[in-house]
Formats: structure tokens, sequence, C-alpha cells
């Protein structure tokens, strides 16, 4: 592990209240996160309401004997489920960091798994030192949809052209103020936001699940090459609340040829919220990883 200022300046992100007034032998663990966000109000502690960030500062209270706070890349909605979330706390604890996966493991319930614990320096904030964050939203619009993803994707009634919706996403690219896709502007100090990859494609049906029957739609009908899922991933420095969801359920209408192919590039620079399509639900997201870029290497 790289030793860095602990003032942050490697970084040249701000730190916690925990960071900067650390006691001495005060470490930083990041841990990997993926979970099913079925069950949960979120990531964010919520009173009265189960959550993903409760659960694990639960957890961490009961290995370490401390109440921390945890800190994420991404405060992922209710529902919404998690490949790679990134996390980090501080500890006085000596248990080795790797040793803190199985540990934090075993007071966890099934649906929140710890991928990998690490230490880190205490520069590093799961938050401010994120360079860019990627997400993926599955849509099945196969005439029957298999029961086990009820939880894990949305269901399309309608047949989705993934080809219109694939040139469409070319309008996201770049720097934009993106406040037509975000719930109540103004959620953030500014919308605008710079998307550096998007796209829209077909995928086939996990093996696992195949049968004498299909799940996917008939070869001979328009757009089914490529399997019943109609999958958009998008990568991006930030992202407002409940933007993907917003450019989901717009690209939703492009698909359906509701709106023309360029209908992206008209709601983006309407700035205006109701001239975008509806919010797609929340079970088909998925935070996919979180990139630091340059302080990956001195972790």
């Amino acid at each position: 592990m790289s030793e860095v200022d602990p003032t942050g300046e490697a970084t040249g992100t701000p730190l916690p209240f925990e960071a900067l007034h650390a006691a001495p032998g005060t470490r930083n663990i990041r841990l990997t996160l993926a979970y099913d966000g079925t069950d949960y109000s979120g990531w964010q502690v919520q009173p009265a309401r189960p959550s993903v960030q409760a659960c694990v500062e639960q957890a961490i209270l009961k290995i370490t004997g401390e109440q921390r706070r945890l800190y994420c890349a991404g405060r992922t909605d209710a529902g919404v489920h998690a490949l790679g979330q990134e996390a980090n706390f501080y500890t006085l604890s000596r248990i080795p960091a790797p040793s803190f996966r199985r540990a934090l493991q075993t007071e966890l319930p099934d649906d929140i798994v710890v991928v990998r614990s690490q230490e880190v320096h205490l520069g590093f904030h799961a938050t401010f030192s994120a360079v860019c964050k990627r997400y993926r939203y599955v849509i099945h619009d196969g005439e029957v949809c298999p029961p086990f993803l009820r939880r894990y994707c949305a269901h399309s009634r309608f047949r989705l052209d993934a080809e219109r919706m694939q040139q469409a996403t070319a309008c996201l690219l770049g720097t934009h103020d993106f406040r037509c896709f975000e719930k109540e502007y103004p959620n953030k100090l500014t919308s605008v936001r710079t998307i550096m990859d998007a796209r829209v494609y077909r995928s086939s049906c996990w093996p696992l699940w195949q049968s004498a029957h299909t799940w996917g739609l008939p070869t001979t009908e328009s757009g089914a090459a490529g399997g019943p899922f109609v999958i958009f991933e998008v990568m991006a420095d930030g992202f407002l609340y409940n933007m993907v969801r917003a450019i989901v359920g717009t690209l939703t209408d492009i698909g359906r040829g509701r709106q023309p192919i360029d209908y992206l590039r008209t709601v983006i620079q309407s700035l205006d919220r109701a001239a975008a399509g509806m919010t797609a639900v929340p079970e088909g997201l998925y935070l996919v990883n979180v990139n630091y870029g340059d302080i990956e290497a001195a972790t």
C-alpha cells in the first residue's frame, strides 16, 4: 500500500471529518459489495426502513465494536441492485484487511455480499475519489418473461427495436446539462455531467435458464436477433437522481417507435423533465462498477 499525504492532497478530494481528525493508528478499509436491492429502501440509512448501508454499518459494529460511518460510491435507490458498489470506513481495528470480507459476511444477510476488502490510504474516499461509474439496465421484451427474473429485470409488453435505441444513444455522449433526466431538479450543485460510453444491445438467455421451450422472440420477428434481453449500458463521471431510469424510459419510447431516433437530443436541449419518458422501474438497474483511475494503483 502506497503512503500518501493523509490530508488528501494526493487524491485532490476533500476528506471526511473522521480522516481529518483520525486518531493514531486509524486505518481506511475499502469494501467492494454486491447486493440484491429488492428488499431494501436503497443504499442510504432511512428511519424505520431497511437499507444496505445500515446492514453493513451494523456488521462493522458487531465485528469491530466501533460505530462507524460507511461511505459509498453512489447511493442506489430502492430496488436497485449492485454488482460492484464501492465503500470505505475508518477503523482502529487490527483485523487484517483481507479478513474483513469473511468477518463481515458472517453478520450480513445473504442478499448483501462482500466481494473484496482491502486497506487503502486515508486519502481514499469512495464517493469523492470516483472518476466514473457504470450502470446497466436490463429489459426483457420476449413474450414470456422467466419467473426467476421478476426481481432482476424490467419486462416490456412491447417489442423494442434495439437498433433504433442504439442509434439514439449517440446523442447522450459528451458533456451536457442533463437536468431533463433528473427527478425534482435541482438535487445537486450542477446538473452538468459527462457521459463517456452509452450503448444498447441484445443478449440471449442465460444458459441455465434454457429449457425445451424458449423465452425469447420467434426468430421470424423483427428485432429478435440476439435474444430477448435489451441491455442499456452507460458510463459517466456522475449521475443525477433517477437519471439512468429516465434515460431508459425515453429510449423505450424510441424503441417502440413512439419517438424519432434523435429525440434524446430534443429532450436534452429542452432542459425539461416533462419532455423525457417515464422513469423506468428499479428492478432492471444495476451499478456495475466504479473506476478510481490512478488511485487504483495506490491502494
